[in-house]
Parts: structure tokens; sequence; C-alpha cells
């Protein structure tokens, strides 16, 4: 495939997935596949297994540079037979190491009964179970919000937008998004067979190891919600290695995936129109934010960038699989009607689940595990509590009713839907002080315990230069977190009613350096938590941030400091 020759290369690019995906036609063909997979195999020897989400395994470059799944000789997605063997044999060691105490060395050598190995004896060099390809399955939606995957197979356009980066100790802001194909809530024919040798013990074994791999994660990006294979119908109740649940909900200008390409000849461009969808990664990323955040105020920076990708997992500078999971399960995106998008807003909702990855599994200590359980439940109340996810998220859902023309609504507003008392809130801005206190309190502690560093709250470091147009993105001694109450004005919430009081230098037009502008980000975030709002701004210590929280203070009819603690 060739990159088609035009100028507009990102147009160009989105305009050519999305007529491959709404051109695809691989029903017919999979049913065949399918159909084989069952006559090979025989049909008590296959099972299903479906996507709570999305799935991108293996593939090439394609035009563009685009990332593409595997395909097949013929062009069909799929998941080949030596991946599924992979996977099994993968959770086969990991097993045997923690059930016989061996290093992956040795585990390695003893599965070879199943799996083969080049230096077993002879009845034992070759695998005894053969897997065979497997490919997705030509399915209807059962819910109106799912996809259509009768002919696709779930193949969909997908995004990846790397924002922050690490260059040597410092970040840096550099959006970079780039579209590829994954397979969208896809269901699998799985099909093994029996080898010389194998018994009906052997392929009960291996069946086992294999699903139990895939509810792991198979692929790229497993830790990001990418990957999960379900055997369908098995309950999702609980997922393998969760420690959290938690169902929520967002409201405002919501997450957003892929965007629509239309070709506009007046302007001689394409005019893209995002997507909205329920991501995990957004998740994931913003508790990756937050965790950088708060830990760039009390650890040196080549501890916080080990640990970012010790629980996060990383690239560089070196490659870490990360230790936690994220899931979304049940995402729901609702939209108002046309003629009722100014009444309301748009909104999202889902359960997220956090889980320890298979890497934290096999190798974290139960001391390390229990850390990162008390990290991560924290750092999430706090993130729920600080702001929002996806475009926005600086700023509470607010009406913008008064305005003569779209859009409507601003912001990203966060509510967590849980019955559990770890997450209702107090009546008052001191009480509800103490509680952000506690929970950071507990976020330091579970850190100190995970690094090994000493640790001390009560005198945050400082993370870089502030002046008037320099700031560290970093909960130091130069930020401060306020909760406060006040009149509501313009549909606004009191502290984001006040900031753009303090922000405004002209009609239309506000002080970047306060409230951001496309090439600036906002130093300030807002949440509305309906009787108080949580107030983080870096770089606090210098105008026109200063300013803004005494003018804050002096107008509130409740006010307290979260940080720093003194």
């Amino acid at each position: 495939m060739r990159a088609p020759a035009t100028p507009f290369k990102d147009g160009a690019k989105v305009d050519l997935v999305h007529q491959a995906e709404a051109k695809a036609n691989y029903g017919a063909r999979l049913q065949v596949l399918n159909a084989r997979i069952k006559r090979i195999a025989g049909e008590k020897n296959t099972f299903q297994v479906t996507c709570p989400w999305r799935i991108r395994v293996g593939g090439a470059k394609g035009p563009e540079s685009m990332l593409l799944p595997a395909f097949d000789h013929l062009g069909i997605p799929y998941i080949p037979s030596s991946t599924l063997r992979g996977v099994a044999r993968s959770q086969a060691i990991r097993e045997l190491m923690r059930e016989r105490n061996l290093s992956w060395e040795e585990a390695d050598k003893a599965v070879a009964p199943w799996f083969g190995h080049l230096q077993a004896d002879e009845q034992d060099s070759a695998g005894k179970v053969i897997f065979l390809d497997a490919y997705p399955m030509p399915t209807r939606p059962q819910r109106q919000e799912d996809p259509d995957n009768s002919k696709t197979g779930g193949l969909a356009v997908d995004i990846a937008n790397n924002i922050w980066k690490w260059n040597g100790k410092n970040l840096d802001y550099s959006p970079n998004p780039n579209l590829f194909f994954s397979l969208k809530q896809a269901t699998f024919l799985i099909g093994l067979r029996k080898g010389p040798g194998c018994t009906d013990q052997i392929l009960a074994q291996v069946k086992e190891w294999l699903i139990q791999g895939l509810e792991q994660g198979v692929g790229s990006q497993v830790n990001t919600g990418y990957g999960r294979l379900i055997p369908l119908g098995k309950s999702l109740d609980k997922m393998p290695g969760e420690f959290l649940r938690l169902p929520f909900e967002l409201k405002g200008q919501l997450i957003h995936g892929r965007q629509v390409a239309n070709w506009n000849p007046g302007r001689n461009r394409y005019d893209n129109r995002p997507i909205a969808e329920v991501r995990p990664v957004a998740f994931k990323n913003m508790l990756r934010y937050w965790f950088r955040t708060f830990a760039l105020g009390v650890l040196p920076v080549v501890q916080v960038q080990k640990w970012e990708g010790q629980l996060f997992g990383s690239i560089t500078p070196e490659q870490k699989h990360g230790w936690i999971h994220v899931d979304l399960l049940n995402g729901k995106v609702s939209r108002p009607e046309p003629n009722q998008r100014r009444e309301a807003a748009g909104q999202q909702e889902g359960i997220l689940v956090l889980s320890f990855s298979s890497e934290c599994q096999n190798y974290a200590s139960q001391a390390e595990q229990e850390a990162v359980k008390r990290l991560f439940t924290n750092l999430t109340w706090m993130m729920f509590h600080l702001g929002g996810v996806g475009q926005g998220a600086r700023r509470p859902c607010y009406s913008r009713q008064d305005r003569d023309r779209p859009p409507w609504w601003r912001g990203s507003t966060l509510i967590p839907k849980s019955e559990s008392p770890f997450w209702e809130l107090p009546g008052s801005v001191v009480e509800f002080q103490k509680l952000f206190q506690k929970r950071l309190g507990s976020f330091f502690e579970a850190l100190k315990t995970l690094t090994q560093q000493a640790i001390n709250p009560n005198s945050p470091q400082s993370f870089g230069r502030v002046d008037r147009d320099k700031w560290p993105e970093a909960v130091d001694a130069n930020c401060k977190i306020v909760v406060c109450s006040g009149p509501e004005e313009f549909n606004k919430p009191y502290a984001l009613a006040v900031l753009h009081k303090v922000g405004k230098i002209a009609p239309g037009k506000y002080d970047k350096f306060l409230c951001g502008d496309t090439g600036t980000r906002s130093p300030v975030w807002i949440a509305d938590l309906d009787d108080y709002q949580v107030v983080n701004v870096f770089g606090a210590t210098a105008n026109p941030r200063k300013t803004y929280l005494e003018n804050l203070e002096r107008g509130a009819v409740g006010f307290a400091q979260i940080w720093p603690f003194r």
C-alpha cells in the first residue's frame, strides 16, 4: 500500500483509516474461517473469548506509518497461533515459578511435558497441544451502544497521544496524536487440538493456562485496558488481581478518541470531528499525571522517574511492564438530542477497575502490593476531587447558556458513584480540608514504603523555577491546594467565576499565565464538589496566580488551605 500523494498528511491519514473501516467487509470470510476452526479442533475443543474494550495484537507499519494489527495472508485480522501458545506457556511458567519456587529459566524447562523444550528428553522435546489461529466472530450488537462487528470483526480506528515525556530530568509537553487500528469489543473463537502424546489431562491443563493468560491480557498496551479476553458468559464482577472497583459518571466535554475526517473543499482542508469514547487510557494517564505531580514535591527526580515507570510502565530510559492494570467496564456515552444540547451536557459513565498486573503479582512482595493498593486507592480519591478527565479536565463542567452560540458547555466534572463510606464527603470546608490531608498523608506513607526514601511532606522541595510565565506542574513548595465556597456567578461555581474575573484583560481575552490558552496550559485546576470547590494552583508564589488566591480567599464564605500542610 502506498501513502496517498497529498500535502495534507494528517488529514489524509484520518480520511484513509476511516475509509478502510467503513469499507471493511470480512463477515462472510470470518464465518468460513471459524467453521474451519471448529472442524479441525472439534466442537468440544473450541471456546469463545470476548474483549470488554479493545485489543491490538502484533502487526506492522502501513501507509503513513500507521500501526496495523496482525492480518493473515488474505488481510483478515486475527490472533496468530504462536501468540496464543506464547500466552499459555508464559502463564504456565509463572505458575510453576510461584508454586515450586523456581527461577524463570528453571520453570521454562519444567513446562516441557506440556509445551516442549529443545533441551528436554525426546518425549518432551515437542509440544503436545496444537494451537490454531484465532479469528474474530462476526457478531451483531446486543446493546445499542455496542459496535456492529458482523462485517469488520471489530476492526476500528484508534488513537494514541503521548502528551508528556521525560527529557533528562525535565518534563516536555508535546502532544503527538497517532492513528492506528485495533479491534473493538471483538469476540474470538479459540481452537486447540491434541498432538502426538497429548492426553485429555494435558489438553485440559494447557487450556486452563491459556484462559488465565488471556484474562491477564494479550498483545500491546495490556495495562491500559487493551487485550483482556474473557471467556464468553463469564462474570466480570472480579478481574484478575483486582483491588479497586469504582462506578463513575463524567459530565461536560467528555473523553474523545478518534476523529472523523470530512473534506472541506471551500477551506481546502480536512475538518475533523472528535468521537466521544469511554477510554481507560484516559484514566490511566490522569492517574499517572497526578502521581508525578505529587511525587515531584517530595522525591528526587530520578526516584520519580524510576517509580513512575515501575508503576505505570515505561519504554525509556528502560522498558518496564508496569504494576498497575487499568480497565473500564460498561462504558456508555450519552449525548442530548440536538434541540436539547443547550440545556444538558454530554455524559459518560462506566466502572473504573484497578488491578495488579501479572508483573506485580509475580515479582512484587506482599508488602509492596499492599503499599501499591494503598497508594492507588488514595491517589484515585484525590484524582476524583482535583479535576476531571478528558477534554476540559482543568475546569468543572459549567453552562454557557448566556452565550449566543455554542459550545454551550465547558469543562469536565468527574463524579464517583460508590456507596462506600470511603467516598462520602463532609458538608463543611474545614472537614473536607482534614479529609483531603488525611488521604494525601496516606498516599505519602505508601510512597515512602514503596521507595524506601526519606519523605517529609511537611517540608516539600521546589521543583524548578517559578515566575510570571514559568512554573512546574508539581505539587511542591510553590504549589497551593485550597478548598473554598462562595457565591455562584454567571452559571459558574465561585472559584471559576473569580478565576475568570481576575484573569480577564479584555473582552473575550484572558491572562494565559492564569487561565491558559491554546498554546499555554493553565496552572489552575478547579473541581466543583457542589458545596465547595477544590483549587490546585501551580507556581502559586508568583503573580498572577498569587493575586488570584488572594482574591479567592477575600471573597470566600469558607476557605481552608490543604497544601502545603503548614
